[in-house]
């Protein structure tokens, strides 16, 4: 197997992580009234809550960079997001202030379906 099908196997693990980061994010608004996907969401919530400040290594970026690396391309040595961000958006973003960031973001969807969780016990209470 040749760089190139490596790079079309790394640009499908980068689309899965983006995807991923996406279902993190906003993934809340997909799971009303749905059970398992909140369920799920939940746990994508405590898992990058986990990854960000225990600073574990996250397997999509992992399996991106052995993926480059065959493919002949350098691979990029911080984070997904750091690395994109900074590509895109932000010329000098610190990994403590993204790690703050991210954690924000789901907590913020922890919050929501805690309210949820509390509109219902009330609506049954009614």
């Amino acid at each position: 197997m040749g760089p190139r099908f490596y790079q079309i196997l790394a640009a499908a693990v980068f689309t899965t992580h983006f995807a991923w980061i996406l279902w993190v994010i906003f993934g809340c608004l997909l799971t009303r009234a749905r059970r398992i996907l909140a369920g799920l969401h939940i746990f994508s919530l405590v898992y990058g809550i986990l990854i960000e400040i225990l600073l574990w290594p996250c397997p999509l970026t992992i399996a991106e960079n052995w993926l480059q690396a065959r493919a002949g391309i350098t691979p990029y040595q911080e984070g997904f997001l750091v690395h994109y961000l900074k590509a895109l958006i932000y010329p000098e973003v610190s990994q403590t202030l993204l790690t703050w960031v991210a954690s924000a973001v789901c907590l913020f969807n922890l919050g929501v379906y805690g309210l949820r969780l509390r509109s219902q016990i009330t609506s049954r209470r009614t």
